[in-house]
């Protein structure tokens, strides 16, 4: 859908010299002499790559929609990830590289994430916003100590390093952010 370049807000994905580009900033701008003019960054979702554009209130810009699709991890398959499609029971693999070192770790089977999907293509991936994990290691509890500010470090069953409160220990169910890698709370 053709959009005028004085409607473009941050959060839009655009497509722009044929890749697609998620607007992070725009800014309106009327000068006192010419027209109007939207001062656009963008990145590319493919490559990561930055755009810095001006697009004047009557050029036309292609503004895409991405089609969310709930997707259930399988397995790790080597080099790649498979997924399958919750409606359709479809499969597709993803390179691991594609989705990213950060966030394999925090894979489950059968684990629910979200695809975004462009044209059939997937554009990006989301995990839940958070993950229960069980310490595996770490260092033994003082009897006495008290919940406190210091936190002491522990890893995880997916191998993540993380800092667990001090009067926590091995076998204990942890609740951990996916996106900071953060100790959240103790698991239910």
């Amino acid at each position: 859908m053709k959009i005028n370049g004085n409607t473009i807000k941050p959060g839009m994905v655009l497509q722009v010299n044929g890749g697609l580009w998620v607007v992070t900033k725009a800014s309106h701008v009327k000068p006192g002499k010419g027209g109007a003019f939207a001062n656009v960054e963008a990145k590319n979702l493919e490559t990561g790559n930055k755009l810095n554009e001006r697009f004047r209130s009557e050029d036309k810009v292609e503004r895409v929609t991405l089609e969310q699709k709930d997707f259930s991890y399988l397995f790790d398959n080597g080099d790649s990830l498979v997924f399958m499609d919750d409606a359709t029971y479809e499969q597709i693999e993803l390179q691991k590289d594609w989705v990213g070192d950060d966030r394999i770790p925090y894979l489950q089977e059968g684990m629910k994430v979200v695809i975004e999907m462009h044209e059939e293509r997937p554009i990006g991936l989301s995990l839940p916003d958070q993950v229960n994990l069980e310490v595996v290691e770490t260092e033994p509890t003082v009897k006495g100590q008290t919940a406190s500010s210091s936190y002491k470090p522990a890893i995880a069953n997916n191998g993540v390093r993380i800092m667990i409160p001090p009067y926590m220990g091995v076998g204990e169910k942890i609740v951990v952010d996916t996106t900071t890698g953060e100790y959240v709370r103790r698991a239910d």
